[in-house]
């Protein structure tokens, strides 16, 4: 059994946190894929780079489903997916890690058009996901607000918008009047595919720029270099830490 961490954009090298990654190259039935050991911990730990070593997976180029039946093939039983992200809210900090609580992903399709689930083609082994415990589980959830000094009553809602491109304002302005917090174009197909391989998940991502109605953030590429600089110090070290020491969870969905 093992641990993993899923790094996205601000993560562009075989390390974390100082600390270097060995290359695994893991078969799956949708392709092979290459995860990184990190070496000298108390149980095998991995991360999954979901753009791709060097960056080359656009949001709708990203192999969903090949990452997840390879994060299950090594038997990861303590998930972290991470992420850079819009900030719908002024009441949420940027450059500081928050605690995702739930999804907001009303249409459950991948940027292709299908399903958003590992069932493709149909198997043995499917089944309808049905969230008794919630997808982001509550008891890894509750150790990351400890470690990051989060209130435990915090409620940070994830709208998952597929890209490539970024949200107009009139989009952003409707993620926030539907309740979400925090929006970007990857997170939500890797936390339901997870708990439909029945790996107990839990989401932590970065603001790195506010998207809210009233956001008039710059977007020139100087500003979105120097704020995923920013997101990497702020989730490395989180990201390390899961993996030396998240203990295994126990999945409280059914199929």
């Amino acid at each position: 059994m093992s641990a993993a961490v899923i790094l996205g954009s601000a993560f562009s090298a075989p390390t974390l946190h100082g600390e270097p990654l060995r290359p695994v190259v893991v078969d799956t039935a949708e392709g092979p894929v290459t995860l990184y050991a990190l070496d000298g911990g108390p149980r095998p730990a991995y991360a999954l780079f979901r753009h791709g070593l060097p960056h080359r997976h656009l949001p709708h180029h990203i192999p969903w489903r090949a990452h997840a039946l390879a994060l299950k093939a090594v038997g990861c039983d303590a998930l972290l997916i991470t992420s850079s992200v819009g900030v719908l809210t002024a009441e949420l900090p940027l450059f500081e890690p928050v605690v995702v609580s739930d999804l907001l992903m009303p249409d459950n399709r991948l940027p292709d058009g299908t399903a958003c689930t590992v069932f493709h083609p149909p198997g043995p082994d499917q089944g309808h996901l049905v969230i008794d415990g919630g997808l982001c589980d509550a008891a890894i959830s509750a150790r990351l607000r400890a470690w990051l000094c989060r209130p435990a009553s915090e409620a940070v809602i994830f709208a998952y918008v597929g890209g490539p491109r970024t949200k107009t304002p009139a989009e952003n302005r409707y993620w926030a009047a539907q309740g979400a917090h925090v929006n970007s174009m990857t997170v939500g197909p890797e936390l339901v595919m997870a708990n439909e391989l029945q790996i107990p998940t839990a989401v932590a991502v970065v603001g790195h720029k506010y998207s809210g109605p009233a956001a008039r953030q710059g977007l020139d590429q100087g500003s979105i270099e120097a704020s995923l600089v920013a997101s990497h110090e702020a989730l490395s070290g989180l990201a390390l830490r899961f993996l030396r020491e998240m203990e295994p969870g126990v999945w409280r969905n059914r199929l």
